[in-house]
């Protein structure tokens, strides 16, 4: 008997996992996620990178059926863009990480926020979706880690946003199937993106895969077909990738759900159990910038190669907002100088301020092991690579001009899954964010209903509370 293909094993999660099987606990992280990214989108929305969209947008032509922030109502392609790219852009959401490969699970928000607006969808009914979507994305990263191949983690998240969309327009099995195949073969972007130097469009990548994805599940509920064997068939993944995607997804869970961590600092993932260990010591020890000698940073390969200008290129080069964010050079310098790391660490005047363009070369990066290459072979001698991803084993050592030495060893942060943020946590966030954006009604508001997001009779509550921003 031939096999089955993986694409209408994974259409069958999609469509049939139920919400019941997510769990309290999960629905509730669920919902601390989702008003999380919600922070987010609404300190977004006055930023410049963001304002060029919605000018694209107004020439594109405003008008459809779904209510968005900031413009009039848009079609749901480009509603799924816009909110996508409100929640992305700040870097600032959820991550899951894998051995070889990392994504932001809440990038899939943005196109159920928008197809939810095309029927009636009750709390549950999202919830669902998003714990369909975000188990998908996660366990991809780990089966099919593409992001080591030089493809960006985007690619797996058009599969986890299409299957979610296609979850909300229940559609069939066949033709969740044939979207996926279409997905597949039509978003293949390069993690270039997010290689120094670091453009704008790193905060954006995402918000084009919700708008085709958008697309590619409307023309398959119109019937459209596609390439359902684009993991098994000729040149599909395992043949162009030497990557097997063979994945039992008949005895699929929700079980990945418990890893996905939220950020402390507003900068890449990686770099958050090195801050939180500089803060710390910054804190204790009641340091003062001006004194320090040097920084040593001492962290896993995946950090090194991204943030510490290993493969990724250069990142004591920082000029910009998209760079200084994947920099753990400018992270680490402007955390001993601010006391912090939030998006008016962020703002040109700041990046490019003498105090810590100067300290920022006073960093150095480096990891347990000091050859690189071969991969596996750094893997496995590293002891803060072989850790990775149970934890984020991280040492600081700050020198300071009167020969004195601080150090301070961690494995996770504040955030982190073994570590997560109770729902305090994620307020305290979601305010900070939100102020003087939404007024203090609106603030709680959108608090409430999320917090009682299951039972919510229509998704629409939320929808047009976020549509009058």
């Amino acid at each position: 008997m031939e096999k089955e293909l993986q694409n209408f094993k994974i259409a069958r999660f999609a469509l049939n996992a139920r919400y019941d099987d997510i769990g309290e606990a999960s629905v509730e992280q669920l919902k601390r996620h989702l008003l999380d990214a919600l922070g987010s989108l609404i300190h977004a929305c006055n930023k410049p990178a963001i304002q060029k969209l919605l000018r694209q947008l107004q020439v594109m032509g405003e008008g459809g059926k779904c209510k968005v922030p900031l413009i009039e109502n848009l079609p749901y392609d480009r509603a799924a863009q816009l909110y996508t790219a409100l929640i992305r852009y700040p870097d600032f959401m959820d991550n899951f990480m894998g051995k070889e490969a990392t994504c932001h699970p809440s990038d899939n928000i943005g196109p159920l926020l928008a197809v939810a607006q095309f029927g009636p969808i009750s709390g549950k009914d999202f919830l669902a979706a998003m714990a369909v979507a975000y188990q998908i994305e996660c366990r991809l990263v780990l089966e099919i880690p593409v992001m080591k191949e030089g493809i960006d983690h985007t690619l797996l998240l058009g599969y986890s946003m299409t299957a979610g969309i296609a979850r909300l327009l229940n559609l069939t099995e066949e033709r969740t199937a044939h979207a996926l195949g279409i997905t597949g073969t039509s978003i293949s972007p390069m993690v270039s993106s997010r290689a120094s130097y670091t453009y704008e469009w790193k905060g954006f990548a995402s918000s084009l895969d919700a708008l085709n994805c958008v697309n590619i599940c409307f023309l398959a509920r119109e019937g459209m077909t596609g390439p359902v064997a684009i993991f098994e068939g000729p040149k599909g993944f395992d043949d162009v990738f030497g990557m097997k995607l063979d994945y039992d997804w008949d005895s699929e869970t929700f079980e990945l759900l418990p890893r996905c961590v939220l950020k402390k600092y507003n900068v890449e993932v990686h770099a958050q159990a090195t801050l939180e260990a500089l803060d710390e010591l910054r804190k204790q020890q009641q340091v003062n910038p001006e004194e320090i000698e040097n920084l040593e940073l001492t962290t896993f390969l995946t950090a090194y190669h991204i943030i510490g200008s290993g493969a990724y290129g250069n990142r004591q080069i920082v000029e910009t907002k998209e760079q200084a964010d994947h920099s753990l050079f400018y992270a680490a310098a402007v955390l001993l100088l601010d006391g912090e790391v939030y998006p008016e660490q962020y703002e040109p005047e700041r990046i490019k301020n003498n105090d810590v363009q100067q300290l920022l070369k006073k960093v150095k990066v480096s990891t347990g092991f000091p050859l690189h290459q071969p991969l596996i072979v750094a893997g496995i001698l590293d002891p803060y690579t072989v850790a990775y991803p149970d934890k984020m084993k991280t040492k600081v050592e700050i020198s300071m001009k009167n020969g004195q030495t601080l150090t301070r060893e961690q494995e996770d942060y504040h955030g982190f899954f073994t570590r997560p943020f109770t729902w305090n946590d994620t307020i305290e966030k979601f305010r900070r964010l939100s102020n003087n954006i939404i007024s203090a009604e609106m603030q709680e508001q959108l608090i409430g209903i999320v917090r009682n997001l299951e039972n919510l009779p229509e998704i629409s509550t939320l929808i047009n509370l976020l549509a009058a921003i």
